[in-house]
């Protein structure tokens, strides 16, 4: 409703100036017979622009549906393989869609709000994902909405893997630029090249391991550095995120109980 209202905001002088050029014309045309049919001409290209507008308006309401329903289908999908993959891997994962209503991309602590809360499932610590990668970890859990802290956060630091050799490293974000983070503690005697995949180490229970996190960009191992310094482009684009999954492990309560137990 809020877009609706800022297109129509947007054009509106100028849909006030067609109404009253159309006025105009209608009472030249039709109190002169001989202008009248070019008249008529012309309100018919206003109404056929009009209704043009108007259907690109509810073509924009209907994509929007329809990006819902496809997350929701995503969703359901990524459970039927879950359900496939937990007879063997032992891991129960469920993934409940929801959609970003309200994120920052360009503070150093970003966060993103998401329409699903307790009464959905959701739980502090949970994984987010969407279908392009990791977004975050879910911070604030309230009935309805959770606020969730993304990979684009100066706070968040995620256990990453190379997929060619499981070499491990840790990814945190610089406060820079949303596409891009950096890989740390990876040794100076690890081979890393450009387009090297890197993944979630699986780790941690909050993401299972193999969800794709970006590709690196570059790297530097300057004389005497004992890790390289690895910048990460990261496939998830902040900046066009609408859609999201989050990550229900059904082990990882019982899972962090048992961690903090080592405290």
């Amino acid at each position: 409703m809020q877009n609706l209202l800022k297109i129509l905001l947007r054009y509106s002088n100028f849909l006030v100036f067609i109404v009253l050029e159309v006025a105009a014309f209608l009472l030249i045309g039709f109190n002169n017979p001989y202008p009248r049919s070019s008249v008529l001409s012309t309100a018919n290209q206003v109404v056929a622009w009009q209704h043009e507008q108007v259907s690109e308006i509810n073509g924009y309401f209907s994509l929007r549906h329809q990006n819902e329903l496809l997350a929701e289908e995503n969703a359901a999908l990524r459970n039927q393989l879950s359900a496939i993959d937990s007879v063997q891997t032992g891991e129960a994962l469920y993934y409940a869609a929801a959609k970003v209503v309200q994120m920052t991309t360009d503070e150093q602590h970003n966060y993103l709000t998401i329409n699903r809360g307790s009464k959905d499932g959701i739980q502090r610590g949970q994984g987010v994902r969407n279908g392009d990668g990791v977004v975050g970890i879910v911070r604030t859990v309230g009935r309805n909405y959770s606020v969730v802290m993304p990979i684009i956060n100066t706070h968040t630091n995620l256990s990453c893997r190379f997929a060619k050799n499981d070499y491990i490293g840790t990814l945190i974000w610089d406060g820079k630029n949303s596409r891009f983070a950096m890989l740390t503690d990876v040794a100076a005697h690890m081979v890393v090249n450009q387009g090297d995949t890197i993944i979630t180490s699986g780790l941690s229970p909050v993401f299972p391991e193999g969800i794709p996190v970006g590709t690196v960009e570059n790297s530097v191992l300057k004389e005497g550095d004992s890790y390289h310094t690895i910048r990460v482009r990261l496939h998830t684009d902040f900046k066009r995120l609408k859609y999201v999954e989050v990550i229900q492990n059904k082990h990882q309560n019982e899972l962090e109980e048992l961690n903090h137990g080592l405290d």
